[in-house]
């Protein structure tokens, strides 16, 4: 039940059982608010009691309203700090249920006017949610990056070019530098083709993301930032191989990432001829 000049902040779908709901119980949410579980509004296709739909979930909390109302989020997401805040609560939340359940993490700023409405939008996509829950039931993501090192990167010192000939020494210099860089792009190709060679023998999806950029990455360039999601009980060995083969390319950082909840596998890509997902 919503307090008074609040709304209802979603944060994931999962599973109602009693253990998990006994750890919410010492989780709390953005602004320390208690999170609680969310039912589908009953309406006349109500699943069979016993089955995995009667037991899906939101989990859920309290947000104040003058913080979360469309006004209020437009003028906030372009404040960093508070940005940080939110995501970094609602990433806290989304990793404390998946140690513990299956879980489907939903947006950021995912927010209904009251706790009833929240609830229409589960029992709208119920069917939706379970069969993506049973999928990813006993998977985890990884992600996995391609830096360029600095050094690698760095153009090699320019020598003084004799005094005869500036600028034919210049242009060899620069053609020197342009067969250095090619040859560690020519090594990321390598690399990425053995990752997916590796991640198809554990990976069951993979989503591919665009190269991080800016602070993000520092002096380092990311060249290659996928995500997979691989079975629980592969994930050693996937990982194993992953830094096994990272030796062979000494210009290159390989860097594995998780785990994580599966955000890039929420919801399936759609194909070439489907409509978009619907989101809540």
């Amino acid at each position: 039940m919503n307090t008074a000049g609040s709304l209802t902040y979603v944060y994931a779908v999962t599973y109602r059982t009693g253990p998990l709901g006994d750890s919410l119980a010492g989780l709390h949410g953005i602004g320390r608010a208690p999170l609680r579980f969310l039912s589908p509004t009953a309406d006349t296709t109500d699943p069979a009691p016993g089955t995995s739909e009667a037991a899906l979930a939101f989990v859920a909390g309290d947000v104040p309203e003058e913080d979360f109302n469309e006004a209020a989020l437009k003028n906030h997401f372009e404040d960093l700090r508070w940005l940080e805040h939110v995501a970094r609560t609602h990433h806290d939340v989304v990793q404390a249920i998946a140690a513990r359940a299956p879980v489907l993490p939903l947006r950021m700023a995912t927010v209904y006017q009251d706790d009833h409405r929240a609830g229409q939008a589960l029992s709208a996509q119920r069917a939706l949610f379970t069969q993506r829950l049973d999928q990813l039931r006993a998977h985890t993501e990884y992600g996995v990056k391609i830096y360029l090192t600095h050094d690698a990167t760095e153009p090699p010192p320019v020598a003084p070019a004799p005094p005869a000939s500036p600028g034919k020494a210049y242009l060899q210099a620069r053609r020197a530098q342009r067969h250095s860089r090619d040859a560690v792009y020519r090594q990321a190709e390598r690399a990425a083709g053995t990752i997916e060679a590796i991640a198809s023998r554990h990976a069951t999806q993979r989503v591919r993301h665009a190269p991080q950029r800016g602070e993000l990455t520092g002096p380092q360039e990311n060249v290659l930032n996928d995500a997979y999601l691989i079975p629980d009980d592969q994930a050693e060995q996937f990982q194993a191989a992953i830094a096994d083969a990272a030796g062979g390319f000494p210009d290159l950082r390989i860097e594995v990432t998780g785990p994580w909840a599966p955000y890039s596998f929420a919801m399936p890509a759609p194909g070439p001829d489907d409509a978009p997902e619907p989101s809540p």
